[in-house]
């Protein structure tokens, strides 16, 4: 089952904390998300594995782009 982690709202990604494969716990910080000239810790809604990680530094997401997904 996968599990995604999705923009909440259109940004630019400031940093990436976590990598595929590693071990992340519920409410875990996986990435930084500025928006509006504010920075945003994203945290993971569920624990799981991280299986793949579709965004990069300095990236700009849309709202509900899909940014991490979890196994």
């Amino acid at each position: 089952m996968s599990k995604e982690i999705v923009a909440p709202m259109p940004g630019t990604i400031i940093n990436i904390l976590v990598n595929v494969g590693d071990e992340i716990l519920e409410y875990q910080e996986v990435l930084i998300l500025e928006a509006m000239k504010m920075e945003n810790n994203i945290v993971a809604e569920k624990e799981g594995t991280v299986s793949a990680v579709h965004v990069s530094k300095d990236q700009k997401v849309l709202e509900n782009e899909l940014m991490i997904e979890l196994e």
